[in-house]
């Protein structure tokens, strides 16, 4: 049961509940514990992680109180669940001891970076030979666990959570609000938790599946499920060094729609199912999505046609000037990556110009459907925008008519919009504040060169929870070379980001502690 609102906010109920995602999250480390032991790898980094999670999981129960989740309780237990769970996601980069991840800083850096699915990576070189089948499968499986949510999966299968569950995925879910598909809000938690993880068996199906028919000759079983496990939480991390450029075409035109079916609102699919299918055509969400992704790919797709836009005089290094489905496959994949904030690559990027990133940096900005597992600001946003700035144009020309924003049929409230409206502010000025912080930032240290289009890529890689940007963090790249400071900044931004600014900052402000 839900509590009322009290004069204080009752953090030993919140450490409890803590506490009890902590040990759940302790089962994790056992796939890829049991990929070790197949592989013959040292299964012990994994094994250290189940000790811990579950150890400090039982602790913080038993530390804390008794108690029911009121709304700032909920908001509390968001915001410190998911500083909680990449902090014991460290354990097995740190136990295992190898390669750059061994140091404390980047081993945050890398796990903050899975569990948000913001895909940017601090290893120095990616690879099965350097850090094992076993280590690289738990970089992808961190992905697949913060896609849905931490805090879903936890309603899903945590009685006593169920009641003050809605409150909990609100503030979670990337999006403006939770939509009730059934009438208890465990069972809908349920029911998106199967549907994501019914489509990551599908795209893992599809992958080996050109394997086997010998269009894929590196894709085989591991990469197939590694991948598939990045792709529908939109994460990107791969035990590829090169990303999907290590791939064939043939690979790279499958994921596209995949990565399209994870920016997508998953109640539509849950509608579908129901026997709903115009719910998911007549969605004006989607198709603005759809319409959004096709346009900015046209433009991308035409300039690779074109030839501009490619930095130098002879063609980047996966184009082909002049060729249809090499311009439309290169140009497709990177806009629908970064639309939907996977942040994969069929190509280095860094190969084109700033006029042409400048064209896909817009597209860092843009972020999938709400209710999906895309980042950065939501489509459906800047379509209320957009509605609301034409009302605003008629009601200035007729001043006594009343003309409600609507989304499809639906009239939207002003406080909706108004809500939307503080949430771009938000994030916009914290883009242009982190723009400036970590381009001076990089005068401290010599192994990162940023322009002022690089800076920006950085900050809005980690605020939009996109992964890549361009130059020293392009696709092919790491953010190793930053410092410190730098990679604890960025840490800060992808959590702020995952949970959307104010689920964050709210938890700063004096009213949350005392009524």
């Amino acid at each position: 049961m839900v509590r009322a609102q009290t004069e204080y906010v009752d953090s030993r109920v919140t450490i409890t509940y803590v506490g009890t995602i902590l040990k759940f999250i302790g089962v994790a480390p056992s796939f890829p514990l049991v990929v070790a032991l197949y592989y013959g790898e040292d299964p012990l980094p994994f094994a250290a992680a189940i000790v811990v999670m579950i150890g400090i999981g039982g602790l913080l129960e038993r530390v804390g109180g008794d108690g029911e989740l009121g709304n700032r309780e909920a908001f509390l237990l968001v915001s410190l669940a998911w500083v909680a769970v990449p902090l014991v996601g460290t354990v097995p980069y740190l136990v295992a001891g190898t390669g750059t991840v061994a140091a404390p800083v980047n081993a945050l850096f890398e796990s903050m970076s899975g569990f948000t699915t913001t895909g940017a990576t601090v290893l120095g070189e990616i690879s099965v030979e350097r850090h094992g089948h076993a280590m690289l499968l738990w970089r992808q499986l961190t992905q697949w666990i913060g896609g849905m949510g931490i805090l879903v999966l936890m309603v899903a299968i945590l009685p006593e959570l169920s009641v003050g569950g809605a409150q909990i995925i609100d503030q979670e879910a990337p999006g403006l609000s939770l939509e009730k598909l059934t009438p208890r809000i465990q069972e809908t938690a349920r029911a998106l938790w199967r549907i994501y993880a019914g489509f990551t068996v599908l795209a893992a199906a599809v992958y080996y599946g050109l394997y086997l028919g010998g269009v894929a000759p590196n894709m085989d079983l591991y990469n197939a499920v590694a991948h598939a496990l990045t792709t529908m939480p939109t994460g990107g991390f791969s035990p590829e060094a090169r990303s999907v450029e290590a791939f064939s075409p043939a690979v790279q035109w499958a994921v596209m729609p995949f990565m399209l079916v994870a920016g997508t609102n998953f109640a539509l699919f849950w509608y579908v199912l129901e026997g709903e299918p115009r719910r998911l055509i007549d969605n004006a969400e989607f198709r603005s999505y759809l319409l959004a992704v096709v346009g900015v790919g046209a433009v991308v797709s035409a300039t690779l046609y074109a030839g501009v836009g490619i930095a130098g005089s002879t063609p980047a290094v996966g184009v082909i000037p002049g060729n249809v489905e090499n311009a439309l496959r290169q140009g497709l994949f990177q806009v629908i990556a970064i639309v939907t904030t996977t942040g994969y690559a069929s190509m280095d990027v860094n190969a084109w110009d700033a006029s042409a990133q400048t064209i896909l940096l817009f597209a860092y900005f843009l972020g999938g459907s709400a209710g999906s597992a895309a980042g950065s600001i939501k489509i459906v946003r800047w379509v209320l925008i957009e509605k609301s700035i034409g009302r605003s144009l008629f009601t200035s020309v007729h001043p006594k008519a009343v003309k409600p924003v609507r989304l499809g049929t639906e009239p939207v409230d002003d406080g909706t919009i108004r809500d939307v409206f503080v949430f771009v502010l938000l994030f916009l000025v914290l883009f242009v504040l982190s723009t400036v912080l970590l381009y001076l930032d990089s005068f401290r240290t010599p192994e990162v060169s940023l322009s002022g289009l690089d800076a920006m890529s950085v900050a809005i890689a980690t605020l939009g929870n996109v992964g890549p940007g361009f130059g020293v963090v392009g696709p092919m790249n790491s953010f190793l070379p930053f410092s410190d400071v730098a990679k604890l900044y960025m840490i800060l931004l992808m959590w702020i980001g995952r949970l959307e600014v104010l689920s964050v900052l709210v938890i700063f402000t004096p009213s949350f502690w005392r009524w």
